[in-house]
C-alpha cells in the first residue's frame, strides 16, 4: 500500500504562524515525540477528545498531534469492456478542519501539528503514535449503530494499541 500522508499544517504556541511539514519521510519534529495523539474528524466526540488532549498535552508540556484520517471513497470507472478499477477520492474535510483548527483559541500555547492519513482508522492513528512515540493516545468515543455492529474504533485501538488510550465520552 502506498503511502498516503500529506503535508501538514500546524502552529506553535505562541507564534502564530501556520506551520508545513512534510510527513513523506517519517522524519518526526522532536518537539512533537513523546507528545500526545488525538484523533479528530470535528464530530462532538472528537472535539471532546480534543479538549481533553489539549489540556494534557498543556499540563505535560508537550507536542499535540491531531490525526484526522481521511474517508477514501471507492469510484468505479469503466473502459470498455475492462474490469472495473477502483480510484482513491482525496477527502477535503482535512483541510476545512486544519483552518477550523488554526483559528481555534483554545489550541494557543500548545504546540501543535495536524497529520492526514488514508485508509483504517484504528491502524493509522496507531501508526502515528508509534512513529511520533506518543506518550499516549486520546480518541472520543463511538455512539451509534454502526459501533455496536462492527465494533467501535475505540474499543478496537484500545484492544491493539501499545501505549494508553484514552477514550472520551
Amino acid at each position: 500500500m502506498t503511502d498516503r500522508s500529506r503535508p501538514t499544517v500546524g502552529r506553535r504556541g505562541g507564534e502564530g504562524e501556520p506551520r508545513l511539514q512534510e510527513h513523506g519521510s517519517r522524519a518526526c519534529d522532536p518537539q512533537f515525540q513523546h507528545g500526545v495523539v488525538v484523533g479528530f474528524d470535528g464530530s462532538l466526540s472528537s472535539e471532546r477528545a480534543l479538549a481533553y488532549a489539549v489540556g494534557m498535552a498543556r499540563r505535560s508540556r508537550c507536542g499535540l498531534v491531531i490525526v484526522h484520517v481521511a474517508n477514501r471513497l471507492p469510484a468505479t470507472v469503466w473502459a470498455g469492456c475492462e474490469p472495473p478499477v477502483f480510484v482513491d477520492l482525496p477527502d477535503q474535510r482535512t483541510e476545512i478542519l486544519g483552518l477550523e483548527l488554526a483559528c481555534a483559541d483554545f489550541l494557543s500555547g500548545v504546540p501543535w501539528i495536524l497529520v492526514e492519513r488514508g485508509g483504517d482508522i484504528c491502524h493509522e492513528i496507531e501508526e502515528v503514535g508509534r512513529e511520533y512515540a506518543a506518550d499516549a493516545i486520546v480518541v472520543g468515543s463511538t455512539h451509534g449503530l454502526l459501533g455496536k455492529i462492527f465494533g467501535s474504533v475505540s474499543g478496537r485501538l484500545a484492544r491493539r494499541a501499545n501505549r494508553p488510550v484514552i477514550v472520551i465520552p
